[in-house]
């Protein structure tokens, strides 16, 4: 059996290593992006991509599936030379949820306890306590409620928030409010005051957090992305936040990145920019995971995370 896992230059070496050490049967090749494409390249049974090369699958055609090194696959279904015919099998979790509810927690509980509104008054020098609020008061959202979105529900539902999740397709989450489908979509939204975003980046998706939908929110709320950056129409965001509307944002990802260094969101106090960390790969979990897919799929046995793309996840 033979394996290519694809990597940039600088990627850590340890993703090779522990491929390798998950497949000791099998051949594991290094593909490094920018190289040229190789016409008498050994044909690989199973790709691992760490992200978006442009000639990887002029390369190879042939493999019995494709393996991405991340949740989101929106990299590779936008490179025009994937094969469709071929499964694209996304990671599900492997660490990363862990990492993603600590992040939104982080971030509820500086929004709960007000800080954000004390930082400002500090860059004032000005003394003024708030009335305290409970967990309970804040009605907080989560969009997306797969793997990891879930679990950020829960975690929320646990500490004592009044949550809410939106889902495609129905769901049951423990201590969460469930609004099923684009029809339900602005009932979900009615008054939050703490609205996380965790969706995947399809047609459906884009620009779905816009002037209108952020506008339902409750006055002074805050919203959190940590799913797609195509899901928030940045313009619409920065708009509500000048007019009061909205308080602050948390955001971890962007419609292009990096964040480019003249985009306003840097120079917002009331926004937090942080690159793209909320919920990175673990090297480890991420290579057993895909080495058990594919030792099922060998067996002939199906696997989980199986992209529909159509859909986009």
């Amino acid at each position: 059996m033979h394996v290519v896992l694809s990597l940039p230059a600088d990627a850590d070496p340890c993703w090779l290593e522990l491929l390798r050490a998950a497949l000791p049967g099998a051949q594991v090749s290094l593909r490094l992006w920018g190289q040229l494409v190789d016409p008498d390249a050994i044909p690989a049974d199973y790709v691992v991509a760490y992200g978006r090369c442009d000639t990887l699958f002029d390369e190879q055609r042939r493999m019995k599936a494709i393996f991405a090194l991340s949740a989101g696959v929106g990299h590779l279904l936008g490179l025009p030379n994937i094969p469709r015919d071929v499964p694209l099998v996304r990671l599900e979790d492997a660490g990363m949820a862990e990492q993603m509810v600590r992040y939104v927690l982080a971030a509820a509980l500086r929004f709960l306890l007000r800080l954000d509104a004390y930082a400002r008054q500090q860059r004032e020098s000005r003394w003024e306590q708030i009335d305290p609020r409970s967990p309970s008061s804040v009605n907080a959202g989560v969009m997306g409620l797969g793997a990891i979105g879930a679990q950020v529900a829960r975690a929320l539902a646990v500490q004592g928030f009044a949550v809410r999740g939106y889902a495609r397709t129905a769901k049951d989450v423990e201590g969460v409010t469930v609004f099923t489908g684009e029809s339900r979509l602005d009932a979900f939204l009615e008054n939050l005051d703490f609205l996380v975003c965790v969706l995947p980046a399809t047609p459906a998706t884009d620009g779905i957090l816009d002037r209108r939908s952020l506008a339902r929110l409750a006055n002074g709320a805050h919203v959190v992305n940590i799913g797609r950056g195509a899901a928030l129409v940045e313009e619409d965001l920065i708009a509500l936040l000048d007019s009061g509307k909205l308080a602050g944002a948390t955001l971890d990802v962007f419609r292009k990145e990096p964040l480019p260094s003249d985009h306003p969101f840097w120079r917002r106090p009331e926004i937090v920019v942080t690159p793209h960390v909320s919920g990175l790969s673990v090297p480890d979990a991420s290579m057993a995971q895909i080495a058990g897919k594919i030792a099922r799929l060998e067996r002939g046995e199906s696997v989980t995370g199986v992209v529909a793309f159509e859909r986009g996840y």
